[in-house]
């Protein structure tokens, strides 16, 4: 049996509402300039006619779809679950919407491109690690801007917007410190990510400026993972050939958790009495009782508005600038992973879930 199709259209709403047809194009666009009380007769109309725009018919005119790219690296980690969550809102806000691509963690990220490339997009925003510029190039010939979202390629042109991974590194050094610890470890992620890499290289001048060797850091890797760090974790500490450290760094929050579940219900060790232990990222969920845990907190919703404003969907005629590398600060958040040291300042508590909430790095 044939389907019939008896949609509306917007010249139906445009009559019923006694305007033109451009007036109910304006009035489901954000940001147009139209009168209120137009709209709302426009609105009207269209809820008697059951109208809804249609955003294929409307691409095809202005070459604009709203539909942005979003490739994400590790679905595993919920940090980026969160960026995801809180990007989708703030394109949402714009009249605009998601469309999502995976790549497995360490993966190149060039076939998701040319999938990208299979689609009407405005633009890409790419969270994960390894992009050849070949890719970039092929995006930018297209017309389709391309912004990295916490990392950086180094030897590109590709811009992008990251957290101070570096400076992060060096705050967990410091809160280590400043607690008395004499022995580290640390849990690493993506070999190849600049944000492991930054993070361990802030970490670990840190502590060598504080006159602690290179090769007295121990160093294992995680896979960026809970599975990963769970079973490394165990290891540095089975390990009769390594000193027993007495601070743990592990890169990302999901790698701490692991580690902190591994050493206690494995191992029976206290947190932070016999080990200290700090992540990076402050998701939510490592804000919850069992874990509590010292951190780094990314300015996600900061950074999610510089790489819209480098992304400059509002203009795309003008294109985005090249080479823009825009680090933003993180923010050391002092749990009960590391013992404060008396008189030391820190931020917890209402203060801490009020900011938490608002983005803010104040």
């Amino acid at each position: 049996m044939a389907r019939h199709s008896n949609r509306s259209t917007s010249f139906d709403v445009a009559a019923l509402a006694g305007v033109s047809q451009s007036a109910v194009s304006r009035a489901f666009t954000p940001g147009s300039s139209i009168a209120e009380e137009t709209r709302q007769k426009v609105y009207e109309a269209a809820r008697k006619l059951n109208y809804v725009p249609n955003s294929i018919a409307s691409s095809l005119t202005t070459k604009r779809t709203n539909i942005v790219a979003l490739i994400i690296g590790n679905m595993a980690n919920p940090f980026y679950s969160h960026v995801l969550h809180a990007f989708s809102q703030k394109l949402q806000e714009q009249g605009r919407q998601v469309l999502i691509f995976t790549v497995d963690p360490g993966a190149e990220s060039d076939e998701a491109i040319l999938h990208v490339l299979k689609y009407q997009v405005d633009g890409v925003i790419l969270t994960a690690a390894q992009l050849s510029t070949r890719m970039t190039s092929m995006c930018h010939d297209r017309g389709i801007p391309i912004v990295l979202f916490n990392r950086y390629i180094p030897g590109s042109d590709a811009s992008g917007v990251r957290c101070d991974n570096a400076a992060g590194g060096r705050l967990i050094a410091e809160a280590f410190l400043a607690a008395g610890a004499k022995n580290f470890a640390m849990i690493t992620g993506d070999p190849k990510g600049s944000t492991s890499q930054d993070r361990v290289r802030g970490f670990v001048e840190r502590l060598q400026e504080e006159g602690v060797r290179r090769s007295d850091i121990t160093e294992v890797g995680g896979q960026s993972s809970y599975e990963g760090a769970f079973n490394a974790a165990l290891g540095i500490f089975r390990d009769k050939d390594r000193s027993r450290p007495e601070a743990l760094f592990a890169i990302n929050d999901i790698m701490a958790m692991g580690a902190i579940d591994a050493l206690r219900y494995r191992l029976g060790l206290r947190i932070p009495e016999d080990l200290m232990v700090a992540g990076f990222d402050d998701i939510p969920e490592g804000r919850r009782a069992p874990y509590q845990l010292t951190t780094v907190r990314q300015p996600i919703n900061q950074m999610i508005d510089a790489t819209l404003s480098i992304l400059n969907l509002d203009d795309p005629s003008s294109g985005i600038e090249p080479g823009i590398d825009q680090p933003i600060s993180g923010r050391l958040i002092w749990r009960n992973t590391i013992p404060v040291p008396a008189g030391h300042r820190w931020e917890t508590g209402k203060e801490e879930a009020a900011r938490a909430d608002t983005g803010s790095s104040k």
